[in-house]
């Protein structure tokens, strides 16, 4: 298999940016007209390092990163479940800061539930398209592939996140959200990824553009495995 000098790092930087988004999300913040998950500032790159792993590496191995981070984020998910469910000892008296630990990530198995399922369609949307388009287009128009692919990838994601991780979670939390209150979250969160995509776009022609030239690399999918579940590299 070929080696390669900067995929680790993209993919250490991927699911940095994963687990980080699904710890954020847990506070929701005010940004002028838009109300976001705080997790969204940050997210965003997780779908442009998506697109660089797609346009440089090709789409098999950017579904390793994609479960790779999912792998990352269930074993945080495991491990947030358990530090806040196993009991607070009380022979050292009240314990605000461990209570509050808890109380400030109860939402996170459902936040990192929705973020798995979202991330699962929308990032594989959003690598097939753009690897399809790549073929279709010759390797031309890099801008109309991360657009376009994050354009449908985003919907996705946002729609299945904050279903799962606000409407389903607060639910059975006992603190169910208003659904006006929920679609302005989508709105705002979607109108926001997809804004920091296109403004980000000459960055991200940078970056592709150094990775090919350092790598030697710039795949074409022409011939390969969409399955999501198919774990090769190679195949």
């Amino acid at each position: 298999m070929k080696q390669y000098r900067y995929f680790d790092l993209v993919m250490v930087a991927f699911v940095a940016v994963l687990l980080i988004s699904n710890i954020a999300s847990n506070k929701f913040v005010e940004l002028g007209p838009f109300k976001y998950d705080a997790g969204t500032l940050l997210f965003p790159l997780s779908y442009i390092f998506g697109d660089i792993l797609t346009e440089v590496y090709g789409y098999r191995r950017s579904r390793r990163v994609i479960w790779a981070g999912f792998g990352a984020a269930v074993l945080m998910a495991v491990v947030l479940w358990l530090v806040t469910t196993l009991p607070i000892p009380t022979d050292q008296g009240p314990q605000p800061q461990s209570e509050a630990f808890n109380q400030g990530l109860a939402s996170t198995p459902f936040i990192v539930l929705g973020s798995l399922v979202a991330y699962f369609a929308g990032a594989f949307s959003n690598s097939f398209i753009l690897a399809r388009l790549k073929v279709a287009t010759a390797g031309r128009w890099l801008w109309s592939r991360t657009i376009g692919s994050t354009l449908v990838g985003e919907a996705i994601d946002t729609l299945l996140f904050v279903g799962i991780a606000f409407g389903l979670g607060g639910v059975l939390l006992g603190s169910p959200m208003e659904a006006g209150f929920l679609w302005t979250i989508i709105v705002s969160n979607y109108i926001f990824k997809v804004g920091v995509e296109v403004l980000l776009t000459p960055l991200t022609y940078a970056v592709v553009g150094f990775l090919k030239r350092t790598e030697n690399e710039d795949y074409y999918d022409k011939h390969t495995n969409f399955n999501p579940f198919a774990l090769s590299a190679t195949d």
